[in-house]
């Protein structure tokens, strides 16, 4: 990732280290998500309030239990490593090579989620203007970008994300990452760039409401998305 990328990805985030506090109540982002050693985030929004569309023992099965493990492991996984404590969560992401299964599985999948937490609301916004104009430049309007972000959401063969990020010159796009890859990894991933959205299409994500139909969650995503953190995100 070139350095102002990641300068303003760390200015959207914030800038410090996160020691029990949730970065999810910032809606403008301006909580770090920190560095070594991690901490779960506490939610915004309690476990019933997404539903219908994403139920409560799917979120806290989600949230206390998986997010929790990558935390653990991610966190175990760095104890040895003092030379990468000092690094933010994004920072570590950038440095992360394909053999590093440890961090690359866990330090993701705890940036993800975390993120991820953050683009759910109880009660879905709107995009901004510039946002909005952004995606029909790309994809003609709102309809079809969603049409393709959930292409690429249900496409993802197996486990991972799909995303709607943004490259070094602000221009929008989608892709999908397996596991608990993401754009950030810039030595793993083909196209890197600034997650500004991100759907997580693993089964624990849906399972237990949907079992199988992964269509039916992907649409109704659409009616828990927090579009003033993606608008803040996208600048």
């Amino acid at each position: 990732m070139k350095k102002r990328t990641f300068l303003k990805l760390s200015g959207i985030v914030g800038a410090g280290t996160l020691a029990g506090c949730s970065p999810l109540k910032t809606m403008a982002g301006a909580v770090s998500l920190g560095s070594f050693p991690y901490s779960l985030p506490a939610l915004s929004y309690g476990f019933t309030e997404l539903e219908p569309h994403i139920d409560a023992m799917t979120m806290e099965i989600h949230h206390d239990r998986h997010h929790a493990g990558y935390v653990k492991n991610l966190n175990a996984a760095l104890e040895p490593a003092l030379n990468l404590q000092s690094l933010s969560i994004e920072q570590l992401l950038a440095t992360i090579k394909p053999e590093d299964a440890a961090l690359r599985n866990n330090g993701g999948g705890h940036w993800n989620h975390t993120m991820f937490w953050q683009w759910l609301t109880p009660g879905s916004t709107q995009p901004g203007e510039r946002l909005r104009t952004a995606i029909a430049q790309e994809w003609g309007s709102l309809e079809e970008f969603q049409k393709a972000f959930a292409k690429a959401a249900s496409g993802q063969f197996g486990s991972g994300w799909a995303w709607l990020c943004k490259d070094e010159q602000g221009k929008l796009f989608i892709t999908s990452t397996p596991n608990q890859d993401n754009p950030l990894m810039t030595k793993i991933i083909d196209k890197p760039g600034t997650p500004i959205l991100g759907l997580d299409v693993w089964e624990h994500a849906y399972y237990l409401h949907y079992q199988n139909k992964r269509a039916d969650y992907i649409t109704a995503f659409w009616n828990v998305v927090i579009w003033d953190r993606v608008n803040a995100l996208f600048g």
